[in-house]
């Protein structure tokens, strides 16, 4: 049947040549010959002496590296300081008041408040002189503090005791007198000083971490939330005092009309009772009576016509 197949067809049935023998490249294992198994002792001259050994080497952990760094930080950080604050001179600055005495010092501004707004809160004191508001001298953005010059002393003394905590949009700001001027040895916040509790310049009693104000912080929110939570418990223990009070007049009220109801119901049996008995004993009289009269009664025909 093959050979009627054409020859594109017949090639795929065709076999393949046979795959040729090729020696191996290299002997059988058990043809080879290898030498016997050995220990290291013949290998020890090659390994180094102990003087020759060179010191291990410690590798810093992730720990270590970030304390590090840290530490390399705060370095950098108070060796700027200690430079800025040798370089640092209040009585240079071209910017300052003239009369340190008659300065105001206004601290946490909100930093969309102008140089307008400031006057129209601090002239209620008194007359004002100059307004100076702090800029960042790189960005040009506001500082958030502020000097104030007052013409007269006595009206820098009236905003200083009444100013302060003051609210101006909407943050309540600190007023203190300038101190750079006034104060030997001040330094300014940006330099350790001022008086923060967690500055040099702050008292040493009144220090704290910034782990110790936010404990303070969370214990008053917790404060504030079981304060709420008290209120509210008292509200709703005064709402189930007025539910229980009106439902037990309800109570009352009912057992009041519950006792009232038997009477009026006994009252309405006993005249029903009465109306029923002069009812029967009505008829029981006429019965009689048309008994008794043999026949005579007035409506009584037949007794009539026997009489007859």
């Amino acid at each position: 049947m093959t050979q009627f197949l054409p020859p594109n067809l017949l090639a795929l049935f065709a076999p393949r040549e046979a795959i040729p023998f090729l020696p191996p490249n290299d002997k059988l294992p058990h043809e080879k010959k290898r030498l016997p198994y050995g220990g290291l002792g013949d290998f020890l001259p090659s390994f180094e002496q102990a003087h020759e050994t060179p010191p291990p080497t410690r590798i810093e952990t992730k720990e270590e590296r970030v304390a590090r760094k840290a530490n390399e930080k705060a370095e950098r950080a108070a060796l700027q300081l200690e430079q800025n604050a040798a370089l640092w001179d209040p009585n240079t600055n071209e910017k300052a008041t003239a009369d340190p005495y008659k300065t105001l010092f206004i601290a946490r501004l909100n930093y969309d408040t102008s140089e307008t707004k400031l006057k129209r809160e601090f002239e209620v004191y008194g007359k004002i002189k100059s307004i100076n508001l702090v800029h960042d001298t790189q960005t040009g953005k506001p500082r958030g503090y502020a000097f104030i010059e007052y013409e007269k002393e006595s009206d820098m003394h009236a905003a200083y005791k009444r100013a302060n905590e003051r609210k101006i949009d909407g943050r309540r700001v600190v007023v203190d007198v300038e101190r750079g001027r006034t104060v030997k040895g001040w330094r300014p916040r940006r330099l350790g000083g001022g008086l923060g509790a967690t500055r040099r310049g702050g008292t040493a009693g009144l220090k704290r971490s910034a782990g110790e104000e936010r404990r303070r912080s969370s214990s008053r929110d917790r404060k504030r939330r079981s304060r709420s939570r008290d209120r509210r418990r008292s509200r709703s223990r005064e709402h189930k005092r007025r539910r229980t009070r009106s439902r037990s007049a309800e109570r009352r009220s009912d057992r009041r009309s519950s006792r009232e109801r038997p009477d009026t119901t006994r009252r309405r049996s006993r005249d029903r009772d009465r109306g029923d008995r002069g009812r029967r004993s009505g008829n029981l009289r006429g019965e009689n009576e048309t008994h008794n009269n043999n026949g005579n009664a007035p409506y009584d025909t037949f007794g009539i016509n026997d009489g007859y």
